[in-house]
C-alpha cells in the first residue's frame, strides 16, 4: 500500500513526522496533494494536551493543493485542480446545516455534544500536515483557486482569515462603529482586517508585541494600545472618551482579556469572542452591568464550506486585504518538529508558519 509523510499526534507533548498509508477515496471524498498547508493555535493546544484528540491522529487543518483523485460520484472537478477546503468542512445536509449554521455540522449526534461542531481536520479525522489528505464530502468544500493567486496568498483563507473575519461578522460591526481588537496575533490581525472591510471607523488593537503592533496597523488599526505600558481599558475609555466601543472582539481565549473586552463595552454593545478557552470563564458584576447593560455576548466557530472559501478569496484576489505577510517562516514537511518547536514557543517574531510536503 503506497505511503506519504505525516505529522502525528504520538501523546501530549510530543507531534512526530512519520509514514502512514495515503487514504482510499470514498464515493463523495477527493483526495489531496498538499502543496502548502501550515500550523495553527489549535493544534499547539493539541500538542499540550489542551485539546484531546486521538492519538496516531494526523494533525493539521489548512491545506492548499491539488486533487489528486476524486470519488465516483463527485461532479463539477477535475484531476490536477488546484484547490482550498476549509478548516470546518460541513456535510451539507446535517441538522445544523439545514439551520443554516454549517460550522455547526455534527455538533449534536448520538454520541454526545462535541464543542468544535464542523472541525473534523486534525480533529476527528487525518489533517493535513501531511502529503495528502482525504477531503469528505468534497462537493460541499472543495474551492478552486482562481488563476494568478498563490499559495501563499489564499493559504490564511481555511482558517485563519476565514475566523477573523467572523469575529467581525458575528460583531455586527456598522459603518461607523468604534471597535477594539484584543490581541494581535494571526486571528486577531484578520479581525482587525475583518472590522475595517465592514465600516468600522475607529479600530483599537490591542498588543504587547511590537513586530505584531506594527502588523496591526498595516491591517487596519487605527489606534494600537501597548497593555505592557498601559491598562488597556482605561486607555480605550479615554480614546472613547468614556464612551466606549460599539463592539469589541477577543482573539486570545484568555479570562483576563475576555473580560476587559466586556469591560469597554458601550451600553448596548456587543463582545464577539473568537478565543479557544481551555478553562472556565468567569462574567464579573461590573464588566456585566449586572445584567441591565443590555450587552450581547457572541461566540464564533470558524465558517467553513465552499461559497465561504470562494468568497474570502475573492477578497484576496480584489486587493482589498493581504494576507501574506502573516507568513513570517517557512519550513518543509521534513522540519515539521523544528516548525512546531518555534511557533509553539512563539519565538523570533513569528506570526505563521508555511509548510510545503
Amino acid at each position: 500500500m503506497p505511503r506519504m509523510k505525516a505529522a502525528i499526534f504520538v501523546e501530549p507533548g510530543r507531534i512526530v513526522l512519520d509514514e502512514k498509508p495515503i487514504p482510499d477515496v470514498g464515493p463523495l471524498d477527493a483526495l489531496i496533494r498538499i502543496t502548502t498547508t501550515t500550523i495553527c493555535g489549535t493544534d499547539v493546544h493539541i500538542l499540550k494536551g489542551e485539546y484531546p484528540v486521538a492519538r496516531g491522529l494526523t494533525i493539521g487543518h489548512e491545506p492548499v493543493g491539488i486533487i489528486e483523485k476524486l470519488g465516483s460520484a463527485v461532479r463539477g472537478y477535475r484531476e490536477g485542480q488546484r484547490v482550498i477546503a476549509g478548516a470546518i468542512t460541513p456535510s451539507g445536509h446535517s441538522a445544523a446545516c439545514l439551520c443554516g449554521c454549517h460550522s455547526q455540522d455534527g455538533a449534536g449526534t448520538t454520541h454526545g455534544w462535541k464543542p468544535m461542531g464542523g472541525w473534523r481536520f486534525g480533529n476527528t479525522v487525518d489533517g493535513c500536515q501531511a502529503e495528502f489528505v482525504l477531503v469528505p464530502d468534497a462537493m460541499a468544500n472543495l474551492a478552486p483557486v482562481p488563476d494568478g493567486l498563490t499559495d501563499e496568498q489564499v493559504l490564511m483563507c481555511p482558517d485563519i482569515m476565514s475566523t477573523g473575519f467572523s469575529g467581525a461578522e458575528s460583531g455586527r460591526i456598522r459603518i461607523g462603529d468604534t471597535v477594539a481588537v484584543f490581541a494581535q496575533g494571526p486571528i486577531g490581525l484578520c479581525a482587525t482586517a475583518g472590522a475595517r472591510l465592514m465600516g468600522a471607523t475607529t479600530i483599537i488593537a490591542v498588543e504587547g508585541v511590537p513586530e505584531r503592533m506594527e502588523m496591526a496597523r498595516r491591517m487596519g488599526a487605527d489606534h494600537v494600545v501597548d497593555f505592557t505600558k498601559a491598562d488597556p481599558v482605561d486607555e480605550i475609555r479615554r480614546l472613547t472618551d468614556g464612551r466606549g466601543v460599539d463592539v469589541s472582539i477577543e482573539a486570545l481565549g484568555r479570562q483576563q482579556t475576555f473580560e476587559a473586552s466586556l469591560r469597554v463595552l458601550r451600553p448596548g454593545g456587543t463582545l464577539s469572542s473568537l478565543g479557544v478557552y481551555s478553562g472556565d470563564l468567569r462574567i464579573p458584576l461590573d464588566g456585566f452591568l449586572a445584567g441591565l447593560g443590555d450587552h450581547t455576548i457572541r461566540t464564533t466557530l470558524c465558517p467553513g464550506g465552499k461559497e465561504r472559501m470562494r468568497r474570502l478569496m475573492e477578497v484576496i484576489a480584489s486587493g482589498r486585504v493581504d494576507t501574506r505577510p502573516l507568513v513570517t517562516h517557512r519550513f518543509k514537511l521534513d522540519q515539521i518538529e523544528e516548525a512546531y518547536e518555534l511557533f509553539g514557543h512563539q519565538r523570533d517574531g513569528v506570526l505563521k508558519v508555511a509548510i510545503t510536503p
